[in-house]
């Protein structure tokens, strides 16, 4: 049986919380943030762990409410200009089983009121990473090219993120892939609206768009020297 594990309420909620970021007024309305967005996106996590595993069986979907899937609505603002306490977003992300953060391969999802989407990949990779990446793509050109014009990856999903301007050290700036090699960032994503998120089947539509993204997953998790 289908279930909104998303509801609209939660989106009322980071509306409002973006009106009122204080400490103050989170812990006014804790209640709600915990019964209309912490505890069903961490059903959306245990529920989710089924179809990942049909995926890849080294990707966790870990529902811990601390260091498990759901990011923390905390914002770390030790070295940001902006000092508001909590994030306006939600993020969910199913990490590598050898990830440890953010910057590992991995399958995300952002629900963020008139900004939802799902993403794939590796954001802001270490430069070590960086470079296996690059060196697998440079070395397996015809699987790279074979990979991101795969038509159930590329009829769906956009490949973003930041690149350099020049040519990265120990690549020709006429190399046939030297635009995918400047990338910084190794990440695609599809965009969906509040009404999709909303929908009782959007944890099976999220699963499904997800295994679509597999040959590009397996490409960047295979260039790390991962199991996929």
């Amino acid at each position: 049986m289908s279930v909104n594990h998303i509801t609209q309420e939660l989106f009322e909620f980071f509306q409002e919380l973006k009106r009122n970021n204080r400490r103050e007024w989170f812990l006014a309305n804790k209640d709600r943030y915990e019964n209309q967005v912490r505890e069903p996106l961490q059903r959306f996590v245990s529920e989710f762990e089924r179809p990942l595993r049909e995926i890849s069986p080294h990707f966790r979907a870990d529902p811990r409410p601390v260091g498990g899937s759901l990011f923390r609505i905390y914002r770390d603002v030790r070295f940001s200009p902006d000092k508001s306490p909590y994030k306006t977003h939600a993020g969910i992300q199913f990490r590598h089983e050898q990830g440890r953060d953010v910057h590992a391969p991995g399958f995300y999802l952002h629900l963020e009121p008139e900004n939802v989407f799902a993403a794939v990949g590796i954001w802001h990779p270490d430069s070590k990473t960086l470079q296996q990446i690059r060196e697998a793509i440079a070395t397996e050109p015809k699987d790279w090219l074979k990979t991101k014009s795969d038509k159930d990856f590329s009829g769906l999903y956009e490949l973003g993120g930041e690149s350099l301007k020049r040519a990265p050290q120990g690549y020709e700036p006429v190399h046939p892939q030297i635009e995918d090699l400047k990338r910084k960032d190794y990440i695609a994503h599809i965009v969906f609206s509040e009404r999709e998120a909303c929908s009782p089947d959007f944890l099976d539509r999220y699963a499904q768009v997800s295994r679509r993204a597999a040959p590009f997953m397996r490409f960047l998790t295979e260039a790390l020297g991962l199991s996929w």
